[in-house]
């Protein structure tokens, strides 16, 4: 399961590194889409700030992935913006769903695989 792991562990990194980059230097062609979803990203776009951030923390979390660094933090911080292109395609862009999809079952068979990391956060008892 260890090799597993670390393949997919890998595999996540190269693929959120990808995405990450592609958002700074637009080397993929943008995709066909809904009106409905292009209002929204212009929307998000017009902010000046959230797709750089989402850029940066792609890049970030997926060097952290590859470099096998904070491993169990990185899958946290990445998790809610996979999660939300998740829901994006499902609610606005249902064709686009596949690289969302595909994401967020990597980062949650990874969080499931570092569920040990995690214990602390889920502890119940009183200090």
């Amino acid at each position: 399961m260890k090799i597993v792991t670390k393949i997919t562990r890998i595999f996540l990194g190269i693929f959120l590194l990808f995405f990450g980059l592609n958002g700074f230097f637009h080397f993929l062609p943008q995709p066909e889409m809904s009106a409905e979803a292009g209002t929204f990203l212009e929307a998000l776009a017009s902010s000046g700030y959230i797709f750089p951030i989402v850029g940066l923390l792609e890049v970030v979390v997926g060097l952290l992935l590859i470099v096998n660094k904070f491993t169990a933090l990185a899958l946290v911080v990445i998790f809610p913006i996979l999660i939300n292109a998740f829901l994006f395609h499902v609610f606005l862009d249902i064709p686009g769903i596949g690289g969302a999809l595909i994401a967020l079952s990597l980062n949650l068979f990874l969080l499931i695989g570092y569920k040990e990391n995690y214990k602390e956060i889920f502890r119940t008892d009183s200090l």
